[in-house]
């Protein structure tokens, strides 16, 4: 474990420090800004980069209380400086393009091209800090409630139900009690039949954060609480979390199911995490194949098993969205689906964008949401 921490931290300084460098190099390095703008910028970018990296280290070995207004910093600053390098990537890209179509042949003096620098710098930096601001003003919202109607057949006497679907929270240095808190009197206030948290509730141990979780114990719900974990509990050990989860009231489905509604209900299954031991054979063996299932699964990879196996719907999280544009696109490499709901040809999955967020307090085309999930007929 700790050599895997070490290796990460080597690629993570490696990457967060090209990050800094290509950031002083086109905003003040290329555009020569002069002194002592040039010093104050560069000693800046340096603290920035001491302070994100120290972050790294401080969440592991610092009490909360003590790492907390560290991790504010440092996560902001982590958000910024995505944009910028994006903006400035984007800058860059364009110059390119521009000077292919101008053509080698042509000569560009120094002071213009000093200038151009300069002009592209300014614009980069405009768009960067302009969608950093906005991100966080989204990522610091309040949660809104997203309501979505899935149609399934042979609901029977359940049509109508509604799940609340709670992701990808992640408790930690950033978020604490008073956001547990909040989200659990919306949830109440839903009177929902079903409350489903699809993993990653937490980042830190039980011990860290058990006063901050302490409000889920209130989640009331006519047919239960449920939850499966994600891979973020993995990182904060698992099975102590699933334990003290269970003390709150809240039923940890692994590899298992339940029944929802008597016999004419539905199933509703629930996985580990895809990267640990997730076994949906194990969850679905011996049910009665006609009756609706509603799987829990963090990740919406294996959608494609549960289509086959006769699932209905499956609930996951995971992809935050992609919480900041243009990150969606990367996500997509990794997962079949990135937000919203889908369907394969049998099942369908809807795929939140969590409520919660990672990392950086910031959120750019995939804003937060609590996830009311009404269970429709087809033609109802």
């Amino acid at each position: 474990m700790a050599a895997r921490y070490a290796l990460f931290f080597v690629i993570a300084t490696a990457l967060m420090g090209g990050a800094h460098w290509y950031v002083y190099a086109r905003l003040v390095r290329d555009p020569l800004v002069g002194a002592p703008y040039a010093r104050v910028a560069a000693i800046a970018i340096g603290v920035l980069f001491t302070v994100l990296m120290g972050g790294f280290v401080a969440f592991r070995v610092l009490p909360r209380a003590v790492s907390s207004p560290l991790a504010w910093i440092a996560f902001t600053w982590l958000g910024i400086l995505f944009f910028l390098v994006v903006s400035l990537g984007a800058a860059d890209l364009a110059r390119t393009v521009l000077g292919v179509l101008r053509g080698a042949a042509t000569p560009v003096s120094p002071e213009r091209r000093i200038a151009i620098s300069r002009a592209f710098a300014a614009v980069a930096a405009l768009v960067g800090f302009g969608a950093s601001g906005a991100a966080l003003a989204s990522g610091l919202s309040r949660v809104a409630v997203k309501r979505v109607k899935v149609a399934i057949d042979r609901l029977g006497g359940v049509a109508g139900t509604r799940i609340v679907q709670l992701t990808d929270v992640h408790v930690g240095p950033t978020i604490g009690r008073g956001f547990i808190e909040d989200v659990v009197a919306r949830v109440n206030a839903l009177d929902a039949d079903v409350v489903a948290i699809t993993g990653d509730l937490v980042d830190g141990s039980v011990e860290e954060l058990r006063a901050h979780v302490a409000p889920l114990a209130q989640l009331r719900a006519r047919h239960g609480v449920f939850f499966v974990t994600g891979n973020h509990e993995y990182y904060s050990g698992v099975d102590d979390w699933v334990r003290h989860l269970r003390t709150l009231g809240i039923q940890v489905l692994r590899n298992e199911r339940v029944r929802i509604g008597g016999e004419d209900g539905f199933d509703l299954a629930g996985i580990d995490d895809h990267s640990a031991h997730s076994d949906l054979a194990k969850a679905l063996e011996g049910r009665d194949a006609a009756r609706p299932c509603v799987l829990l699964a963090h990740q919406p990879r294996g959608i494609e098993l549960a289509d086959r196996l006769g699932v209905d719907l499956q609930l996951s999280g995971h992809t935050h969205g992609g919480q900041m544009f243009p990150w969606n696109f990367l996500v997509r490499l990794q997962q079949p689906f990135v937000a919203g709901l889908h369907r394969l040809s049998r099942a369908q999955i809807y795929v939140s964008c969590g409520t919660g967020y990672w990392g950086p307090p910031m959120r750019l085309g995939a804003p937060a949401e609590i996830t009311e999930i009404e269970l429709v007929h087809p033609r109802g």
